[in-house]
């Protein structure tokens, strides 16, 4: 019964299942910006205002985690996914049948909240299906979902809301209604996959049949204790970021990776509709190229999967966390270099278009590389406290994501493209040097941690 030996087909079902609704979720919280003109024009707001739509859903991102991590230590991870797509879905129902902006802006915050558990969550679920082997494999899904998602919505929800049958709401509707179908095939079909809950529930069924009150799985003899849960996924999340430089940087870029994601959202629809005239939809397919970086940067990461494994089996099947960064040392130069390319390629109509949008293919290369082995880097790094580390991880991320849409628009029309892409691009090669210097001195920072000294106690 325990995750690890569930056949083949059902890990790959449970894993796609979940991960479709990370990709959901991500959908969600980018659809908003195709349908902001309509939105704001019908509800009678600013397009600052208006803006908050995407804002506030990416700021629930940064407090979902604190309701969602700990339920999935208490009652498994299946219902915390359930009820929190189902919710959020209800919450995009109630977005796209607002009649004021605030009912929009109140909904779209706990549509984000209740979506962070997708992200929360979901690197658990995979955690507990996969060993150190296979386990770097399942979150290249995830994190591909993660980007698609919002890279896939300008171009879907830009002709949803040019087609006079459908319009702005219908932008919303779309993915409320996938939630609910994903809720209701992951309440279904998926199965319990946390070891400790699985556990429980044998204990619970010997119990019935055999009549034997004693027999007790160890999850159901810990007590409910909120101080022991507000630490690990709240007040240890801080203290790691504030105390663990490994944590904080590759955190830092990670979130300049994910807030530069929502940045396009702007940066895209400037160059290719107001720049070169496209029409909303079809201005949105250069998005596209992103999508396909992104599939490209899968392949390459995959590809340097069989040394890791060779690693890793000379190693006695013990993980060196600095071997997760090789990717980066390609992407990290990569994603800058795509940067600088899409804006001084993008801010003139006298540049073919095609330029630009083959700019995103190494963007979305750039992205996936970086944010992916980072990813698996502070996981395998602060292993013993990996739910804190993520937990600190999406906290930061989200934060600093969620006001990039309020001045991205105004930076590429301000400063046109050329300009704010020399920004942006000067920074990503300003962290080109983090993942090659943990590459070099992780394992002497990891050693000096306090915190990971500490964590065998527990």
């Amino acid at each position: 019964m325990h995750p690890h030996n569930q056949s083949l087909f059902t890990k790959l079902f449970i894993s796609i299942t979940v991960c479709v609704g990370t990709l959901i979720v991500s959908y969600t919280s980018a659809v908003f910006a195709p349908a902001l003109e309509s939105a704001i024009r019908e509800l009678a707001v600013g397009a600052e205002v208006g803006r908050l739509g995407t804002t506030l859903y990416v700021l629930g991102f940064a407090f979902g985690p604190v309701f969602w991590a700990p339920a999935s230590e208490l009652w498994g991870r299946k219902w915390p996914l359930t009820v929190a797509i189902i919710a959020g879905g209800a919450f995009t129902i109630g977005t796209a049948a607002a009649r004021n902006v605030q009912t929009l802006l109140v909904c779209r915050f706990f549509g984000g909240v209740c979506g962070a558990s997708q992200l929360t969550v979901v690197p658990g679920v995979l955690s507990d299906l996969y060993d150190n082997r296979a386990r770097g494999v399942a979150i290249t899904l995830y994190a591909l979902c993660v980007f698609c998602g919002p890279f896939g919505a300008p171009a879907l929800g830009g002709f949803t809301v040019v087609n006079p049958a459908l319009g702005w709401r219908w932008t919303l509707y779309v993915p409320a209604i996938l939630a609910f179908a994903n809720g209701a095939l992951t309440l279904g079909f998926v199965r319990e996959t946390y070891a400790p809950r699985v556990l429980a529930a044998k204990a619970t069924a010997l119990r019935r049949r055999t009549g034997n009150k004693d027999i007790h799985a160890p999850l159901e003899r810990v007590a409910f204790d909120p101080r022991r849960l507000a630490e690990k996924y709240f007040t240890r999340p801080l203290r790691m970021l504030v105390t663990e430089p490994i944590l904080l940087l590759v955190s830092l870029y990670m979130s300049f990776v994910y807030g530069l994601t929502y940045c396009l959202l702007a940066g895209f629809p400037y160059v290719f509709e107001d720049v070169h005239g496209m029409s909303p939809g079809v201005g949105g397919l250069p998005f596209l190229a992103l999508a396909v970086g992104q599939v490209l940067g899968v392949g390459f990461v995959l590809s340097q999967q069989r040394e890791y494994a060779r690693k890793l089996a000379a190693n006695d099947n013990v993980p060196v966390p600095e071997w997760r960064l090789a990717p980066t040392l390609v992407g990290a130069p990569v994603f800058a270099g795509g940067i600088f390319w899409f804006g001084w390629t993008g801010f003139t109509p006298d540049i073919h278009w095609a330029v630009p949008t083959v700019a995103g293919l190494f963007i979305g290369f750039g992205i996936l590389c970086v944010f992916l082995p980072c990813f698996n880097y502070i996981v395998d790094a602060y292993l013993p406290l990996a739910a804190s580390a993520v937990a600190a991880n999406i906290i930061l991320r989200s934060s600093i994501a969620a006001g990039f849409p309020l001045f991205s628009t105004q930076m590429f029309r301000g400063l046109g493209a050329q300009w704010a892409c020399t920004i942006l691009g000067g920074l990503a090669a300003l962290m080109i040097p983090i993942p090659i210097a943990f590459r070099i001195y992780g394992p002497l920072l990891r050693q000096k941690s306090a915190m990971l000294k500490d964590s065998g106690s527990e």
